[in-house]
Formats: C-alpha cells, structure tokens, sequence
C-alpha cells in the first residue's frame, strides 16, 4: 500500500504511525532553534528529540555565508544544502517531516528550503515538539545514525525574488509585499535585532504568529484563506513577495498560503535585515495601512 504524501502539514498521530510502520520512508528533522541563543536548540535536541529525528542548525546548515550587507541568515549554496540532507541520509522522494518547539518559524525554513531544490514530499509537524508530547508519545536522547542519502537537486518548486527587484517594485507596484514580524517591529518600534527600524516601503504586515491558533497549531485552511485574503485584497498570489527579519518566518507565511490554497508568493530571503543594510534604500515606519 502506498504511503500518503504530506506536503504541507502532518499530525503527531500520523507521524507516529508512520514511524512504526514504515521508518525508512521517512526522515525526521528537529530544527528547533534560538535567536537570542544559537547553540540553544542543539542542546534542547540532545536533551530529548523524536525518536530517529537529525538535527539541523538554522545558522549552520540552512544558511549561507554572511557578507554584512546580504541579510542575516542568507539562502545557503544550493549544492551545500544538498550534501548536508544527503549526508544525513534523504533519500530521492523520501518523505521529510520537520519540526521545532517555536511554533514552526524554524522548521517552516527547512520545508521551504526543500521545495526550493525541488522536493514537495516535506511536512511540518502541526504543533510541533509539544504537539508530540502532547499526544504521550515518547522522546529519546542520542543522536540519529548517519547514512548517505542519494538525494539530489531538480527544478524549484519555491521563487524567490532580490532587493533590485524591490527596489523597481517600489515605483512600478506589481507585487505586495507582506512582511511577517511582529507588529512593533513592522511599525518601526522596538526593534532590537537589526541596526535599523522601520519595513521596506509599501509592504504590509502579517504576523507569522497568527497562522496559529491557541494550541499551537496551524488554523484550518479557510480561516488562513480568509485572514491572508484580508491582508492581500485583489492581489493574486504569484504577485505577493514574503519577507521578515531575514528570511525565515517569512517561510511561515508562505506555509500558511500554501495550505490556504493560495499558490505561488515569492520570498525575499534577504528580508529587512539585507534591505536596511544599504542606506540608499528607503525606509517606511508606522501602522499597517
């Protein structure tokens, strides 16, 4: 019997299940990580994980190498990004789930990345670690055994745009951006990450955080299909572009748009932290319009 392909989301329940029935079909990734402390979710891994579940580190596996002027967590190179998911085991077309104890912002990075080198069988955990333990299901503390996968790159099913494209969007208009920080932080007020306030102009503001409901997982896809709807009017959703701090809640937003139905937004990935890194570029403070 074939297995069901998850490409957006799968339940603690259905993971579980595949995981007694069918370990090899799927891979397992803990990305669960920290901001303020980038060895915290390494260690949150060691402490206790999913059981087979590798652990992949925003900094260090998903993201490129820093300039100071391309954002704070650029794309990693496409063929580093390949040997690393390999060298921990992926296998062509093998299912991945990824997950975290954030909500999803950091796992939601990892879904993207894999459809930007082609590969749509990946999933976050709805809910993530605590949706796990929630459900009883038991945790275990060493590592994940290494093999060498076979996985390998095809053509994305995930765009992405860069700041001169932007930058010509902000006299022509053709995209609507949508930045997905918190509300402060769009507005221009408390900003304690990057070095400088404010969103880029003409975007507008979708919380990443109100993709979930208060268990912590997603909200059914026609209350997203409405709430995105709200933010994005008549734009069509192949002309809306993601965007955060840098890079990687935006991944959220797409998700969330993904299981919404509505197909096709473009992320930014150097998000504000590249934008505001060049003074030349304009800068926009206040509410949402």
């Amino acid at each position: 019997m074939p297995h069901t392909h998850y490409t957006t989301l799968i339940l603690a329940v259905n993971l579980a299940e595949r995981l007694a029935s069918a370990p090899e079909s799927v891979l397992v990734f803990d990305c669960s990580f920290d901001l303020a402390n980038p060895d915290a979710g390494q260690k949150a891994y060691a402490s206790g994980h999913i059981p087979g579940a590798h652990y992949l580190h925003l900094e260090r596996d998903l993201s490129g190498a820093k300039t100071g002027k391309n954002g704070r967590h650029p794309l990693p190179d496409r063929a580093a990004l390949v040997d690393t998911l390999a060298s921990h085991g992926l296998m062509q077309g093998q299912q991945v789930v990824a997950y975290d104890a954030q909500g999803g912002m950091f796992a939601a990075r990892l879904w993207w990345l894999l459809r930007w080198l082609g590969h749509d069988s990946v999933a976050l955990l709805d809910g993530g670690l605590q949706a796990w333990q929630g459900a009883g299901y038991a945790l275990e503390t060493e590592p994940a055994g290494r093999k060498q996968g076979n996985f390998k790159a095809r053509a994305p099913l995930a765009v992405t745009v860069d700041a001169h494209a932007l930058e010509q969007n902000l006299t022509t208009h053709e995209r609507l951006v949508v930045d997905a920080r918190s509300p402060d932080r769009y507005r221009g007020e408390n900003e304690t990450i990057d070095p400088v306030a404010g969103h880029i102009p003409g975007a507008v503001n979708r919380f990443f955080k109100d993709n979930l409901g208060s268990d912590g997982r997603f909200k059914p896809a026609h209350t997203l299909r409405d709430e995105f709807k709200a933010v994005v009017g008549s734009t069509q959703p192949e002309h809306v572009v993601l965007q955060c701090g840098s890079g990687a809640t935006a991944c959220h937003n797409a998700l969330a748009m993904e299981i919404a139905g509505l197909h096709g937004a473009a992320l930014y990935p150097g998000s504000w932290s590249e934008w505001c890194a060049d003074p030349s570029r304009p800068i926009a403070t206040g509410p949402n319009p």
